[in-house]
Parts: structure tokens; sequence; C-alpha cells
């Protein structure tokens, strides 16, 4: 079953220089290239798979590796069985070991089998994913960012609970914009990224109406984000965020005024310690620290050092 929350010590620091794990070698469709790459997931081997949104596909790139190998789509622009467009995010489902894909531009979600498939089938339909996750008991998180809603999917059902909506008024906290990352704790807690207002607000399970837990403002200051893209959430509850426009990655404990920045904030570039659009954000199960670097083209390993 997917389990995706660590147990990450509050003292944790982190390697400053990246390691890079995918990509690095400019943009491009061949498969030691990515093109402006989204979501990534981390498996218990160190497996990265990699939402590579403007080459259509899901790369898989293991440990070690110099190239990746093509996972699903990769088949051209399109919107047959065998094609992706534009997807947005990935992740693994240990249960039916397979993927399941944000199918961004053909405005669905898909499941592709994680071997040797060559054809997806359609999970949902006339959905515009740009997130999603999973909880400990199957069931699926999806961010609809062309409905400005966040829906839950029970394992098995055709019909959603809708979790999370925008109202048509300006000062409802519960308004959602281009949100575009999910993260779900043991408890159901569902985290949401909405780069476009500049926070992360978490709807508790059960609750009626979201809450604010970091930024709201945008800018670079230790107390706001700027278009905040891929979060995770510890197991005390520490945020970790891929603060994308200030090109960071920034550590939030829970009820914190402010955050920390734990990497990049050495403005935008392609050295070891710059990121350039950090988009993806996720740990493996050492600790280590993996961001996708979107317009360096890589995905970015920082080793934990402080366990």
């Amino acid at each position: 079953m997917y389990n995706n929350q660590r147990n990450i010590p509050v003292n944790a620091t982190w390697s400053q220089t990246g390691v890079t794990v995918a990509g690095g070698n400019h943009q491009g469709k061949e498969t030691h290239q990515l093109y402006h790459p989204h979501g990534l997931f981390v498996d218990d081997e160190q497996t990265v798979y990699i939402a590579d949104y403007t080459n259509d596909r899901i790369i898989k790139w293991e440990l070690g590796a110099t190239s990746g190998q093509v996972v699903a789509g990769g088949n051209g622009y399109g919107d047959q069985n065998h094609q992706l467009s534009q997807p947005s995010d990935v992740i693994v489902d240990k249960e039916t070991n397979s993927l399941i894909i944000c199918d961004t531009g053909n405005r669905r979600v898909v499941r592709w089998p994680s071997q040797c498939g060559k054809n997806g089938e359609t999970l949902i339909s006339n959905v515009f994913c740009t997130g999603l996750t999973m909880d400990n008991e199957g069931s699926l998180y999806v961010a609809d960012t062309g409905l400005n809603q966040i829906l839950k999917y029970r394992r098995g059902a055709t019909q959603a609970d809708r979790i999370a909506y925008i109202y048509e008024e300006q000062n409802y906290l519960d308004k959602l914009w281009n949100s575009s990352s999910l993260f779900v704790d043991r408890e159901h807690s569902v985290y949401i990224s909405d780069p476009s207002n500049h926070r992360v607000l978490k709807c508790k399970h059960g609750a009626k109406q979201e809450i604010l837990v970091t930024g709201g403002e945008g800018g670079g200051s230790l107390w706001e984000l700027y278009s905040p893209r891929g979060i995770v959430v510890d197991q005390s509850e520490t945020i970790y965020v891929a603060d994308e426009l200030n090109n960071r990655i920034m550590r939030w404990p829970k009820e914190a005024k402010q955050g920390s920045v734990i990497i990049g904030g050495n403005g935008k570039g392609d050295s070891l310690n710059q990121l350039n659009y950090p988009i993806g954000l996720s740990f493996d199960r050492y600790g280590n620290l993996y961001v996708v670097d979107s317009d360096n083209s890589r995905v970015q390993r920082f080793d934990i050092e402080v366990r």
C-alpha cells in the first residue's frame, strides 16, 4: 500500500550541493534528457519516476543510471490510449503494480502497467488534473484545476467526494487558484499547494473548510512563499515546500510563523547549489531529498547529513 509520510528528524540537514540523478543534459527528448519535468515519485529502491511534461511521457530512472526508460507515453502528443499529453504528476500504486498519471493535456487520469505497459486505461475523464496522491487505504486524491476543486476517489469507486471547492466570493479561504500539488497524511488530512495565492492549505479529514498553514503573501522573506508547488509533510507535521519562484526549498514546522531555507536560495541558476524553478518534491526512505529542477531539466538529490 502507498505510504509516503517519512519520519524526518527535527534537526535534519541536507548537503547544499545536489547530485543529478536524472537528466541534466540540456532540454531534449532522448532518454538521457528531460524537458520541463514536473512531478515525481521515488520508490523504496530509489528509482525515480518522472512526469516529463513537454516530452509527453513518464520516464523511469534507476539508481546510478545514466539514462532513463520510457514507461508510459513517449509516442507523440495525442489522446490515444498509447499516448500522453503534458503529464504533470505520477505515483506508483503498489496494490495494482501500476502507474497513475495526471494526463493533464488530455484532461484525464490514466493507469498504466508499471512493467512493459504499451497502453494505458482511463480512470477518470473530464478532469484537468495537475496533481494527485493516494492515501494508505488506496483512495486517490486529484487536484482538478479546471473546476478549482480537490476530489477524492475511494478505491474502486466511480464517483468522487469533493473535499475542497472554490466559491465565487473573493475573500473565502477555500478559494483555490491553480492548485497544483497534493499530499495526504496518515490521518487523511490533505495539504494543498495554491501557487497563485502563494500559500499552502490543509483540509483536515472531515472538515468543511480549509485552514491556512503556510504563506499567503507572495515574496521572498522567510514567512512568505512565491508560487509554491511540490509539498511533503513528515510525521511531525513539518511541511516541506518547493518555493518555485524563489528557487528554494522551505521547511515549515507545525504552527511556526515562518519557515527556513533548507536547499537553494542562492539565486536562479544551474550550479549544483542552485535551482531554476523547482516544482516536484519527494523524500526517499533514507531521508534524502529529491527536487525536480524543472528549467534545468534535471532531478537533483540532496543527501541527508544529520539524521
